[in-house]
């Protein structure tokens, strides 16, 4: 299951690079996942959730400007694999295998950051703007965080 989740938590980073490690960290520290002598440890540290929930905030406003860049531009999809990549590792380390969590991350990134811009699309068409379909991709985002959190509980 800790694999599965790695996976789901490597497609909420290819659509908020962010969210996802908000939601790994917050798990970390609250549940608390066993990272003790990993180098993920410092997933669990108690201002490690903080930092990245302040950043996804960040992330979230910035994402509502005109300015910002797609997310299949080499740097923000190099971000999203990065962060899939550290939440799937986190979880896998858990799970026994940070390596087999770090691929399951990233092969969910690559799901996530491609399969999020076809659906946000698909959704700004029918909406016929595209910050409601940023709104509804947000929101997405931040619930299936949410799942990986109550599903390690």
């Amino acid at each position: 299951m800790l694999y599965a989740l790695a996976l789901l938590a490597g497609i909420v980073a290819g659509s908020r690079t962010l969210t996802a490690p908000a939601a790994v960290s917050w798990a970390a520290r609250l549940i608390p996942l066993d990272l003790n002598g990993s180098w993920l440890a410092f997933m669990g540290y108690a201002w490690t959730p903080w930092i990245f929930t302040a950043l996804a905030i960040v992330e979230l406003v910035v994402d509502q400007l005109p300015s910002t860049p797609s997310r299949k531009v080499p740097m923000q999809f190099g971000a999203r694999i990065v962060s899939g990549a550290l939440c799937g590792a986190t979880l896998g380390a858990v799970g026994g295998s940070w390596v087999v969590g770090l691929i399951a991350g990233v092969i969910g990134a690559v799901i996530g950051t491609y399969g999020g811009a076809e659906v946000r699309a698909r959704v700004a068409t029918a909406f016929g703007r595209d910050r409601p379909a940023a709104l509804v991709e947000d929101a997405a985002a931040i619930v299936l965080g949410l799942v990986i959190i109550l599903a390690l509980r």
